[in-house]
């Protein structure tokens, strides 16, 4: 169930009663232009703004009638008190006039809901980037020891391609902050496009500039595509945490509280849960694209198709992505960081991460590549095989002794010679804290 997701934040966008508030709001913005504009009489347009419904009355009625916006204006008609206004109401308007304009609203709400709390996750990850700037740890390819990194400079990834997702979404904020007051097939055929120009600005939209009976749904397929973008970028740090958190490895692990339990077999187990159902979660999330991307299609000026799979896609996306962003912000809060671990893995790798350093040098003195790397490539598989240092080795071997001096593997061979550009790369990002 799409409850046990729901943040206090999101649970109040997406209370039954907010998309009919939505709908009020625009359906009085129109009838206070309108009065404003002498299209109805003043009078009407404000008992039309005193306006309210009864939830409960709009189920009952949607069943008998099997349109929701009938429903809802039924609803306000019996709410109110002055005849004349109830002939005003929705005057030259078209259902999806007021549905697109509020979906608009409800969704730009929600964007900026999930922006605060990537803001917030955001500026959480660069803290520990920066504590843990100088923090040695192994990096990988393909699942094998490759070179060192930081561990700061794997937070530091994060914070860019967390910052990325903001810019996304602030575009996309703008691509569906567009509304239509246009009437049945977008002519304006009962309408006056000054209307729809001042009702949106007031609700601070931009007019639609060829709509149909509906806001084009290439905007909506923007959105969720990014949405989508956002879940497998969660996905990507999330499976991070979870394969550094594996027995073998064991330097991150996310957090496990007083009372939880890993295994209804086996009390020893620690499993990272957290991350394993932000995993799941994006894997849901990136199916919702197809219906978004499929809505775009619709006949002619348009159809039904989009209807009923927008009132799930719409609110799934934002809900679980919202709950998504808590979750990362919960688990960097209280990330556990193993650094003897990673130490321990540093002295693992036998120095081999040094392989393509030796290349470069022999290389340097002269060495074609494919002779040098042959040799190194030798020279490392031996290490392995006799489970020595790979230093200890090429100090040893008499044909790289022909080319480089002690004193040389020496200056070169070091951890900190092998990190000294990260600081540069931690400068490049963070400037404002340099």
């Amino acid at each position: 169930m799409i409850e046990r997701y729901l943040t206090k934040e999101m649970a109040q966008l997406w209370k039954e009663e907010k998309r009919f508030e939505y709908w009020l709001l625009v359906e009085k913005t129109v009838a206070e232009v309108q009065g404003e504009m002498g299209i109805i009489p003043k009078e009407c347009a404000e008992e039309i703004k005193k306006a309210n419904f009864s939830l409960s009355e709009i189920k009952e009625l949607e069943k008998e009638t099997g349109h929701d916006v009938i429903a809802f204006l039924k609803s306000i008609e019996n709410h109110l008190k002055d005849e004349k206004a109830k002939s005003y109401l929705h005057y030259g308007l078209t259902s999806y006039d007021i549905v697109d304009t509020a979906w608009a609203l409800q969704l730009r709400e929600g964007i900026e809901i999930i922006i605060n709390s990537l803001r917030k996750l955001k500026e959480i990850i660069k803290n520990l980037a920066l504590k843990y700037e100088d923090l040695v740890m192994m990096g990988r390819t393909h699942g094998i020891f490759a070179e060192p990194i930081t561990f700061g400079l794997k937070l530091l990834s994060f914070y860019c391609e967390i910052d990325r997702n903001i810019t996304r979404l602030e575009r996309a904020k703008e691509e569906i902050s567009y509304g239509k007051i246009s009437g049945a097939v977008g002519i304006y055929s009962t309408l006056n496009p000054k209307i729809e120009k001042e009702v949106l600005k007031r609700l601070n939209l931009k007019v639609e500039p060829v709509s149909t009976q509906i806001v084009p749904r290439d905007r909506y397929a923007y959105l969720i595509a990014i949405f989508t973008i956002l879940a497998s970028s969660f996905e990507r740090i999330a499976t991070e945490i979870r394969n550094l958190q594996r027995s073998e490895i064991d330097e991150l692990n996310e957090p496990f509280l007083e009372k939880q339990k890993g295994s209804s077999a086996m009390p020893h187990k620690r499993n990272p849960i957290l991350c394993e159902r932000i995993v799941s979660l994006a894997r849901y999330l990136r199916g919702l694209i197809f219906p978004a991307l499929e809505n775009i299609s619709l006949w002619h000026e348009r159809d039904l198709t989009n209807s009923a799979n927008e009132r799930l896609v719409f609110p799934h996306t934002l809900i679980l992505l919202h709950y998504i962003t808590e979750k990362m912000i919960f688990i960097f809060s209280n990330l556990k960081i193993n650094e003897d671990k990673m130490k321990e893995n540093i002295l693992k790798a036998k120095e081999l991460y040094y392989s393509s350093l030796l290349l470069i040098l022999l290389m340097k003195k002269g060495l074609k590549r494919s002779f040098a790397y042959d040799l190194v490539q030798k020279l490392s598989f031996l290490a392995m095989e006799k489970d020595k240092s790979f230093l200890e080795i090429i100090k040893e071997d008499k044909e790289i002794k022909k080319y480089l001096k002690e004193e040389e593997l020496e200056e070169y061979f070091n951890l900190e010679y092998l990190l000294r550009n990260v600081k540069e790369i931690f400068k490049r990002v963070l400037k404002e804290v340099r």
